[in-house]
């Protein structure tokens, strides 16, 4: 077992035999710094060398003070730190740092004494084994690793500063990342439709040219001379400014020509890091975009992207338009095909009848008048269809194989046959048909439709297009639902999808 001393440097008053710093200890301010990894604590076996201490590259001797010298004689002698502090403690920067660690504390010095150099011991004795060093030499190298640990240490934090300052002048242009990023598209300037907006621009490009001509969008100090000519000078400014008043344009209209809603905040901010870079490239003449000037082309991307996503929206509605009125034409020629049927069939009946009453026949006459009455009915349930644009058809499908089984569409169609629209639905833009899981004729089919819609708000699966009509749910949830709202309308429900074609295509193994 192995117990350890202070390791007095070169240069110091050597301490009395078993003397130890106590808490708070300072060295004396006039003795020399102790060499670079020093080692504090050293086995009491080891006695100090009577070392020439390096300087540079000569070696001075250094003489040796006697003990009890200044700064050690009016302490009291305390008992020497356990084997904590052994070969593998690292260098201190101080000994000052070395000697802060309190007495008595768990993990101090000089707490555990009895254990910590039964471990130390042990952990010698390993490394001996192991390594074929002497305890001292572990003890050196140790010190030597952890000065070169601590120097990587420091390195690594230097780097990672820089790393931050270059990531902090950067801007994202990752599109994946900028569209995670985007949320609801809301407009900078609200205006009523596209051509607001296309107006508005036109009157901001020209307040932007207006600056430009008029030399106020850069703006620089004048009082220059060249060769001692103030108007050379001033010729070296105006070029510049112009050199890169052009720069700053060539960014600006790019920012304006690739801008997207989705990227109206990184696009903004590569604009502003350019006016930023301009700035400090022309610092000594005082050269710098004027702040009016950056705020116009600000403006102006900031309007263009309002405009695109205007112009998007727009084109959407249209295009929904144009298949409602589609639809609406579909369920019209319906109509008028369900409507020419039923007249040819009465027209068939009449003359049926006519015939009959000239043969006097009046039993099968009364025959045909029933059947011609339910005839006159269905012609003017038809007509009533073609007049009433709320009645219609609320249906409920899914499409397993496209998209899982806990989403459906919830839709309403006008239709004579709904399932006619269904199988439109089901067209070479998913891989797989729909299943009906309900059809629900109602008088007023839109509000059914709307009030299932709003009751499943908080599960659209598009929130931003709201005509986009699926919804997070599984059928059966949906069925507790229709049985609230629909209540008497509700006549059958299939819960369970058939979806055939995907079982045939393997569906269910692959899921």
């Amino acid at each position: 077992m192995s117990t350890f001393r202070f390791n007095t440097p070169p240069g110091w008053p050597v301490p009395p035999e078993d003397w130890t710093p106590p808490e708070g200890w300072q060295p004396d301010p006039t003795w020399p710094s102790a060499p670079p990894g020093w080692q504090w604590w050293v086995p009491a076996e080891v006695r100090p060398p009577t070392v020439p201490v390096v300087h540079g590259r000569a070696s001075v001797p250094v003489p040796v003070v006697p003990a009890a010298g200044p700064g050690f004689a009016s302490w009291p002698v305390a008992p020497a730190p356990t084997a904590a502090a052994g070969p593998t403690a690292a260098a201190a920067p101080s000994v000052a740092a070395v000697l802060e660690v309190p007495r008595g504390k768990p993990g101090g010095l000089f707490s555990g004494k009895r254990r910590l150099e039964d471990e130390n011991e042990e952990l010698r004795t390993q490394l001996t084994t192991l390594l074929g060093l002497d305890p001292a030499a572990v003890a050196s190298e140790a010190a030597r690793l952890r000065e070169h640990l601590q120097a990587l240490r420091t390195e690594q934090a230097a780097i990672e500063a820089q790393l931050g300052a270059r990531r902090a002048e950067l801007v994202r242009t990752s599109e994946e990342s900028e569209l995670q990023e985007v949320g609801i598209y809301q407009y900078q300037h609200p205006l009523a439709d596209a051509v607001a907006y296309k107006g508005q621009l036109a009157g901001l490009t020209d307040q932007i040219k207006v600056m430009a001509r008029a030399g106020t969008a850069v703006q620089a100090n004048t009082g220059w001379t060249v060769n001692g000519s103030a108007a050379e000078g001033r010729r070296m400014v105006t070029e510049y400014t112009k050199l890169m008043l052009r720069a700053y344009n060539a960014e600006a209209d790019s920012c304006v020509a690739r801008v997207r809603p989705h990227r109206l905040h990184t696009t903004i901010e590569r604009l502003d890091k350019v006016a930023g870079t301009i700035a400090k490239l022309g610092k000594t003449m005082g050269i710098h975009v004027s702040v009016e000037y950056h705020r116009l082309r600000v403006q102006e991307i900031t309007l263009t992207s309002d405009y695109r996503a205007k112009l998007d929206e727009e084109k959407e509605r249209v295009r929904e338009e144009r298949e409602r009125q589609r639809e609406e034409r579909a369920a019209l020629a319906e109509f008028e095909r369900e409507k020419a049927r039923l007249a040819k069939e009465q027209s068939h009946y009449q003359s049926a009848l006519a015939k009959l009453h000239e043969k006097g026949e009046t039993a099968a006459a009364t025959e045909l008048e029933a059947k011609l009455a339910e005839i006159g009915e269905a012609i003017a349930g038809v007509e009533a269809r073609e007049a009433n644009t709320r009645a219609g058809y609320v249906y409920v499908i899914s499409n397993v194989g496209a998209f899982g089984p806990d989403m459906v569409k919830i839709g309403m169609t006008r239709r004579l046959d709904p399932e006619d629209r269904v199988r439109e639905l089901g067209d070479a833009s998913v891989p797989f048909r729909f299943d009906t899981h309900a059809l629900i004729f109602s008088d007023d089919a839109v509000g059914l439709e709307s009030r299932l819609h709003n009751a499943l708000a908080d599960q659209r699966v598009n929130r931003v297009n709201v005509r986009r009509e699926f919804f997070y749910a599984s059928p059966a949830q949906v069925r507790d639902l229709l049985q609230r709202i629909a209540g008497q309308h509700l006549l059958a429900y299939h819960e369970t999808p058939e979806a055939l074609e995907w079982r045939a295509s393997g569906g269910d193994e692959t899921r």
